[in-house]
């Protein structure tokens, strides 16, 4: 067998022994990676991520192209499984915003009353919307838990 037949085996066999590892050791888990929420490579949301725990004051992150804001803002809501509005507020960017790249953003802080522990909601994004046309409406939807 040639040298590169051989390293080629030791490679296989050390990610088999890796993986027969993860499945064998007793109390050990691997929890999937999450996904930060995105829309139509407009807007990406890092914190809270999709199905995440989130308490008060909500603090939310990402980073969205410039045309998603207007005066360097787009608008937030967080409402709850009813879908009764218990917070908005604003994210603001971190960056020069009339661009047609990626600016990050962070939001003031959502201050929210308590929700029942295990209860759901959803945050929405707004695309920053000052014509009022419908047609210029654009939002990102994230479930989140509380």
């Amino acid at each position: 067998m040639n040298r590169t037949a051989l390293v080629l085996i030791g490679i296989t066999v050390a990610i088999m022994a890796a993986a027969i590892a993860l499945v064998i050791l007793p109390g050990k888990t691997v929890a999937p990676t999450a996904t930060p929420a995105s829309k139509d490579d407009l807007i990406r949301v890092t914190s809270p991520l999709p199905e995440g725990a989130i308490s008060s004051p909500l603090v939310v992150s990402g980073e969205a192209r410039g045309n998603w804001y207007f005066e360097a803002s787009f608008p937030i809501e967080l409402r709850n499984a009813a879908g009764a509005m218990i917070a908005q507020g604003y994210a603001q960017a971190e960056g020069e915003w009339m661009t047609t790249e990626y600016v990050p953003f962070t939001s003031v802080p959502l201050t929210f009353t308590t929700q029942p522990s295990g209860s759901t909601g959803t945050l929405i994004l707004r695309k920053d919307n000052p014509s009022g046309l419908p047609e210029h409406d654009n939002s990102l939807e994230i479930p989140v838990t509380f």
